[in-house]
């Protein structure tokens, strides 16, 4: 093409694809900057021109076109500017596009006194982050989002050959350590579109992610889940090793767990299939609270919830008979039906907030006093 059909087509694509993105030109420098080593040139050509070959090498992507599902909630890192009795929540789901590639997107909301729930509307706009760790040929790095990005507009998209076909169900949750100090894990499923790895990343900010796998005798199934802070000095996670109890890990390296022990089997009909937990154990006075989910008859999904003692968490001291929450009415049809899902849910001022997932599809709010879920168990 000579330098006026590469301004005219560059300029026609501006203006189509312009409005779609929030920096469109620096989208498309930085793609040529990706593929030009493969090009065999012998300079770089002209800014236009190299814009215009970034063009031809990219394409949108629908990240959540089949499903935004899966959801895990946690406290802010910005509390500001609330009402007393409001919190400010940071929301992890699950989006799948074409090809069933799932990746991590967030959304952001506040939840005051009373339970009543307030999601931020969306941005229009999508962007990934940058691999900002040295090391190209290892499953463990990090990546930074650009800093005037939004929550919302954050999405952490697969990339590294383990999660070649998906990141799935982010199970975040927010760890204080014994002085105070707060950070943000999560762990996840890596799916290379034929074997499953579990794998953690770590954020303090939500900008900037820390990503590495997980090794050890216990890192063998989904629905990893960590402890919200150490227990007798150690670590504690919830595993699911054989989709037929729940187990409790104990360890002294976040990374290497080791050696299971049974807390929970399926006791009913609802989840004689399987069963497994729906997030991270909620830290009240009377004990851990785990949301659990269980599939029964006809892959109904459902969510259950049990009480495991706040020192022995390996004791459990109650479990609900019958399911929290069902699939009911519209909540049946979907991309996968009669399911529901969470990664995570939190307390607040005497409410439980459990976001959760309707047949794969879309996500959906429920609010409960814990108090009540509490009577229920037996």
């Amino acid at each position: 093409m000579d330098a006026m059909a590469v301004e005219e087509e560059l300029e026609a694509t501006l203006h189509e694809f312009g409005a779609r993105h929030a920096d469109l030109t620096s989208i498309l420098a930085e793609r040529y900057a990706h593929i030009r080593d493969l090009l065999g040139l012998d300079e770089d050509p002209i800014q236009e021109r190299r814009l215009l070959i970034g063009a031809y090498f990219s394409h949108e992507y629908s990240f959540q076109s089949a499903a935004l599902f899966n959801p895990s909630i946690v406290e802010h890192p910005d509390q500001s500017g609330l009402a007393r009795d409001e919190l400010r929540f940071a929301m992890s789901l699950r989006a799948t596009g074409e090809g069933h590639i799932s990746s991590i997107c967030f959304r952001s909301g506040i939840v005051g006194g009373a339970g009543e729930i307030r999601v931020d509307p969306p941005s229009h706009f999508a962007t990934t982050p940058r691999r900002t760790s040295a090391a190209r040929l290892t499953d463990s790095y990090d990546v930074a989002f650009s800093p005037g990005t939004e929550l919302d507009e954050r999405v952490i998209f697969p990339i590294t050959p383990p999660q070649r076909n998906g990141i799935e169900d982010a199970r975040f949750v927010r760890f204080v350590e014994d002085d105070g100090r707060a950070t943000y894990f999560a762990t996840y499923t890596a799916y290379s579109g034929r074997e499953i790895a579990p794998e953690m990343l770590r954020t303090d900010d939500f900008r900037r992610f820390s990503f590495v796998p997980l090794r050890g005798e216990a890192i063998r199934n989904k629905g990893m889940a960590l402890f919200p802070r150490r227990i007798g000095g150690r670590y504690a996670m919830l595993t699911r090793s054989d989709g037929e109890t729940l187990q409790l890990a104990i360890s002294e390296d976040l990374q290497v767990w080791n050696g299971t022990n049974e807390i929970l089997s399926a006791a009913e009909p609802w989840e004689f299939v399987q069963i497994g937990n729906c997030g991270s154990p909620i830290e009240l006075p009377e004990g851990w609270l785990v949301l659990t989910h269980g599939v029964g008859p006809m892959r109904r999904y459902c969510i259950g919830a049990v009480l495991l003692d706040l020192h022995d968490p390996s004791r459990m001291i109650g479990r609900l008979r019958c399911p929290l929450l069902a699939a009911a009415g519209a909540e049946r049809n979907g991309y996968v039906p009669n399911v529901v899902y969470s990664c995570g849910a939190m307390v607040h001022e005497g409410n439980l907030i459990l976001p959760y997932a309707a047949s794969d599809t879309s996500t959906r709010f429920a609010v409960m006093l814990v108090a009540n879920l509490l009577a229920a168990m037996v």
